[in-house]
């Protein structure tokens, strides 16, 4: 059911769409739809701006500003906002706690929504997957990445919450991966995240109104062999 939070939201954004409709089984059909809750992983402050690390919050401002939704309120340690999707109410959040921390922002606001699991989304990057390749799936581990370790213990070490993963490549040869994660992508590697992070915005639509699962069906496989190469890009 819907957080009784969400309600005065729903209300707002909705009324104007809702008076055009003079329905009441709209508003109560609308009423029972439970928020997506949207988050891009990243490091705050100029200094991470464009790196491999902050892709997930590249994502995560392409498809506001794809939805004209504002990302300028300081909410539960994060940069958060909301709007409705095709009549499906979302919420989108950068956490600013840094990476290794991002789970003491994101914990606590998808509790205070009360949401499944099965309705939050975290887009991050994953060095797993060649860069600009985009993975959709219901639940994973954290491998090495931090940010998503700590959203795992701050869901009290539940596993089932959506991911969508960016694929940054590996870092060449011995490269410290902690050093990799930092950099900017070269010219190529940022077109390919540009390009990714546009196809992102798709896959995000899809999720918020075909579910999780069709999303997945319908995007991975195109995803799958996308720049199949002998190696990964690399700087």
């Amino acid at each position: 059911m819907l957080s009784s939070r969400l309600t005065p939201f729903l209300a707002e954004r909705c009324i104007s769409s809702l008076r055009k409709s003079s329905s009441t089984s709209s508003f109560s059909s609308l009423s029972q739809i439970q928020p997506w809750l949207f988050i891009g992983l990243g490091n705050p402050g100029e200094k991470y701006q464009s790196t491999r690390h902050n892709v997930g919050f590249d994502m995560i401002d392409a498809f506001a500003q794809s939805q004209g939704i504002p990302l300028t309120t300081h909410y539960f340690k994060a940069l958060f906002g909301e709007g409705v999707v095709d009549g499906v109410p979302v919420l989108l959040a950068k956490p600013q706690t840094y990476m290794n921390l991002s789970g003491e922002s994101v914990g606590p606001l998808a509790a205070y929504y009360k949401l499944p699991l099965n309705r939050v989304l975290v887009a991050y990057d994953d060095m797993d997957l060649p860069c600009g390749v985009l993975r959709l799936q219901p639940k994973g581990g954290f491998g090495q990445h931090s940010g998503l370790k700590s959203v795992i213990y701050h869901f009290r070490k539940n596993r089932e919450f959506c991911r969508l993963r960016i694929g940054i490549g590996r870092p060449p040869g011995q490269m410290d991966p902690k050093a990799f994660v930092l950099q900017k992508f070269n010219r190529t590697g940022r077109e390919r995240i540009d390009s990714a992070v546009k196809e992102g915005v798709d896959i995000l639509k899809m999720v918020a109104t075909k579910g999780l699962t069709e999303a997945a069906r319908l995007s991975n496989a195109d995803q799958k062999y996308k720049h199949l190469r002998s190696d990964d890009l690399q700087d």
